[in-house]
């Protein structure tokens, strides 16, 4: 397996220290250079045409330039070098200008390594299959290939759970975050058993944490909360 070198691009050296961590965990994936400024970034991927960088993991918000310039000035120079958007920014305005540069993930901080992870391996098997010999033959080659990057659809999901429920699973909690299975079986109308197969599933991939409620009789509950 090849391996894919990765730019930190982080103007905070604890959390640039703490994404090449996160970087190094993931097989597959190895940081080549870790820089705190939009002109050292630039300076490191025109070395070689940039040659030596698969995938940046860039923030947006740096010191003396934004992140979004960086990819314009990217895409100018010609390099087709991916980018894994990892800011706070949650303008939607920004969204849509990362999409339209060709931003290939956007990661909203604070994350899980589990949310982190999720990304660089769907990365890694978008990159798997977009790098292949020969030519797409069918649409369905296509779709898998954007599939990859945008997450499990239904068809991926285990036996038993369904897309609407899970969506709805989720929007209960960034309403209510730190609500326990019971709670979110009431207000989805679920079984409380089904509602933790749910809750669950979103653990397992990293787009909900759990952790335990104390300061009730008996055992502590579980609540839940979108990451």
């Amino acid at each position: 397996m090849t391996t894919i070198r990765v730019l930190v691009v982080e103007d905070e050296p604890l959390l640039a220290d703490a994404h090449r961590a996160y970087t190094e965990r993931v097989p597959g994936f190895s940081v080549v250079g870790v820089v705190h400024t939009a002109r050292d970034a630039m300076a490191a991927l025109r070395a070689e045409g940039g040659a030596g960088v698969d995938l940046v993991l860039l923030d947006f918000r740096l010191p003396d330039l934004h992140g979004l310039d960086v990819c314009r000035a990217l895409r100018a120079a010609g390099s087709t070098t991916d980018v894994l958007a990892v800011t706070s920014a949650r303008d939607l305005t920004m969204v849509r200008a990362a999409v339209a540069l060709g931003v290939t993930h956007y990661l909203l901080k604070p994350f899980t390594f589990a949310a982190f992870r999720d990304k660089l391996e769907r990365y890694a098997e978008y990159r798997r299959q977009a790098l292949a010999d020969g030519a797409v033959v069918a649409q369905h080659e296509v779709d898998r290939m954007f599939a990859t990057l945008r997450g499990a659809d239904a068809d991926t999901l285990p036996k038993g759970l369904g897309a609407e429920t899970l969506d709805m699973v989720l929007a209960t909690l960034r309403s209510e975050p730190g609500l326990s299975a019971t709670e979110v079986s009431a207000r989805t109308g679920t079984s409380r058993v089904t509602a933790r197969r749910y809750l669950e599933h979103l653990v397992s991939t990293g787009r909900v944490s759990r952790s335990p409620r104390y300061g009730t009789p008996g055992r502590p509950e579980v609540e839940y909360r979108p990451t």
